[in-house]
């Protein structure tokens, strides 16, 4: 194997590892995080069992006569409630009260009556007027039979007289954690494709240096005559090919590791949504217009990772251009009636008015689709910020050199804090209208669309109010 290969696999391996390592964190993290959630479920339901236990106290003695009708019925229960790919069909939930002494009551199992639970961590708690739990496997050696119990203490005049316990098979919702896990592994290795692409382009890039010294070795080996002049010049182009593919290398490492790192952060939040939704879904009694709207912000926060993975895949392989592969004479009149049809059609929802003002005789050179895409996220942008019933205005004003494509609304402005930050990526402020937030990669994708054209993109707040971007693209000649 040439080192070459053994370079180009060895970086691959690494970032393979990194990503395992960061899929392994956040897929091991919720397990903890839904016993968690189902441990808070059985707090509260465990101090309303204990409420409706303390009811029927009388002189301090613990009547559980209604209970065992409660939970005969329930057992009985069998309904079918899907929740995503899981179907719960019956009530698993169990529970035994105790007296002072810690003797079993109650059991809704029938098992443990009369057994002396005084040791358990739950009950020996709750009777001090303490919060207890545990989590005790039905048979010993299987972690599959585990059971979650919470206990709370049940008062009459300010004494505790004995403790409800309510328990939870782990199994039942071992199932959602497994659902969330493939649904994580799933988000996780589909963004881990599009940095892939970026990462095996670093790859090549790095090794590339030594493969351009083998090169220039084989040529002097081929060469039949003596020529320090002319080795020269080959070295010479050789080591200066080699600086600059290192360089581009180095500074790509960096850049893939910025934006894993950047990216990472992105998805917690869609993913945490996601991860709250189905945990509250959990709730057996929950009423149907809750779960829709629990289950269309699931929707909706996987539309958003979806939208955030293909605009990123957009944005790397664009960044991974050096130069246009076609380029042709575009006047500027036409190009910005297109796009502001469909701005107008865009916010028509909110009466916005797209106003255009522009000369006949400008033309640039460029890539007609490129720059629908750079204009088009500009004027999204605007239409997104500008209230409604007002109006966005697209001008173009020639110089000797640049044609600037300027694009006003009348919103509220970028505040002070983001003034430098608007072309980051990933960054985006609340729109609003409904303080939600885009991708934050539609004016990053304008900036590369920029520079691909020798141009420049600039927004700032325009002197009597509102936002105003200026896109900047070196103009043909008038003929």
């Amino acid at each position: 194997m040439s080192k070459r290969t053994r370079i180009f696999i060895g970086i691959l391996l690494i970032y393979a590892a990194g990503i395992a390592f960061l899929l392994y964190r956040v897929v091991s993290d919720l397990d903890p995080r839904y016993r968690e959630s189902a441990e808070e479920s059985l707090v509260e339901t465990s101090q309303l069992m204990a409420s409706l236990i303390e009811q029927d106290v009388q002189g301090g003695v613990i009547d559980t006569a209604r209970l065992d009708p409660l939970f005969r019925t329930a057992y009985a229960r069998r309904f079918s409630a899907q929740i995503f790919s899981v179907t719960k069909t019956r009530v698993e939930l169990r529970a035994y009260v105790t007296d002072s002494a810690g003797l079993v009551l109650y059991d809704s199992l029938g098992q443990w009556k009369g057994a002396d639970f005084s040791q358990w961590r739950d009950v020996r708690l709750a009777l001090r007027g303490e919060y207890g739990a545990r989590t005790t496997p039905d048979t010993q050696d299987e972690p599959l039979s585990s059971v979650m119990y919470v206990g709370a203490p049940i008062h009459w005049n300010g004494q505790v007289v004995g403790v409800v316990t309510l328990g939870k098979p782990v199994q039942s919702f071992g199932r959602f954690v497994s659902a969330a896990r493939e649904k994580t592994l799933y988000v996780g290795l589909l963004s881990a494709l599009g940095v892939l692409l970026l990462a095996v382009i670093v790859s090549v890039w790095l090794v590339r240096p030594f493969g351009i010294i083998a090169d220039y070795v084989a040529y002097v080996r081929a060469q039949r005559s003596f020529s320090p002049a002319r080795l020269g010049r080959r070295a010479w182009v050789a080591i200066g090919a080699a600086y600059d593919e290192m360089r581009d290398a180095l500074a790509g490492r960096n850049y893939v590791a910025d934006y894993v790192q950047t990216l990472t952060h992105e998805l917690k939040s869609p993913l945490s949504a996601i991860r709250g939704a189905a945990e509250l879904l959990q709730e057996p009694d929950m009423q149907a217009a809750q779960r829709q709207r629990f289950l269309d912000n699931i929707t909706r926060e996987t539309l958003r990772i979806q939208e955030l993975v293909d605009r990123m895949m957009e944005l790397t392989a664009l960044e991974s251009r050096r130069v246009l592969d076609r380029i042709e004479q575009l006047p500027l009149r036409p190009l910005l009636e297109e796009v502001a049809s469909a701005a107008q059609d865009a916010g028509a929802g909110k009466q916005l008015h797209v106003v255009l003002d522009a000369p006949d005789d400008a033309a640039v050179e460029g890539d007609a689709f490129l720059l629908r895409r750079a204009l088009g996220n500009l004027l999204d942008n605007a239409i997104a910020f500008a209230p409604s019933g007002t109006e966005v205005r697209i001008s173009l004003e020639l110089t000797a050199r640049l044609a600037h494509i300027r694009v006003r609304d009348q919103g509220p402005g970028i505040p002070d804090y983001a003034q430098g930050k608007v072309f980051e990526k990933f960054y985006s402020l609340a729109r609003p209208d409904t303080q939600k937030k885009s991708t934050g990669l539609g004016l990053a994708f304008a900036q590369e669309i920029a520079s691909l054209h020798h141009g420049r993109v600039e927004l700032a707040n325009a002197p009597d109010g509102g936002a105003l971007a200026t896109l900047s693209l070196p103009r043909l000649p008038s003929s």
